[in-house]
This record gives structure tokens, C-alpha cells and sequence, in this order.
């Protein structure tokens, strides 16, 4: 039996648009399909697509809460929630002058 729903937490530095692309739905899918089974406290690394010519480290996504055994499905409910900011950089500004190196 699969897992009914996984909350996942994200760093509060996430830009807007960097949330945005962590709950479309092809990240959604992406998730169920190559992360699993989830268990409380789990990081999950993920790469948000930043546009071309982008340099956007990894996000760590950590599992806050499994409802079921872990095994995740395409009926799977995700859930974001955002927690204390880690140093992530990202946004934008990752594809300018201005951004990591």
C-alpha cells in the first residue's frame, strides 16, 4: 500500500519563482517516481530548473511528515512547507554577474 501524503519543508531562502518550480506538477511527478520510500527526516536534493544558462545549487528538501509506509505513488499527495533559511542561493540571479561561482 502506498503512502497516503509526505510533507516535505523547503529553505525559507527559496525564491518565489524557485517555489513555483518546486510544486509544478513535472516536479511532483519527478519526486514520486526517483525518491522513496520517504521517512521523517530525509533530505532529498533536488535541482530547480533555473532557465538557460543557469548555475542553481541543489535544494535540500526535508521529509517532515509520512503519512504510510513510505512507498510513494503517482496518487501520493505532497505537501510544501517552508522552514528556516539555509543558505541556499537561488533565483535569478544565479544566471548573472551577481550570482555564486
Amino acid at each position: 500500500m502506498a503512502t497516503d501524503s509526505v510533507t516535505l519543508s523547503y529553505p525559507a531562502d527559496v525564491s518565489d519563482w524557485g517555489y513555483d518550480q518546486l510544486t509544478t506538477d513535472h516536479m511532483r511527478a519527478y519526486l514520486k517516481k526517483t525518491k522513496g520510500p520517504a521517512r521523517e527526516g530525509d533530505t532529498w536534493n533536488v535541482f530547480l530548473d533555473v532557465g538557460c544558462c543557469g548555475d542553481s545549487p541543489d535544494v535540500p528538501l526535508v521529509v517532515e511528515a509520512v503519512g504510510g509506509d513510505g512507498d510513494l505513488d503517482a496518487d501520493t499527495d505532497l505537501h510544501f512547507e517552508e522552514r528556516e533559511a539555509c543558505g541556499v542561493d537561488s533565483g535569478w540571479a544565479v544566471q548573472s554577474e551577481t550570482g555564486p561561482s
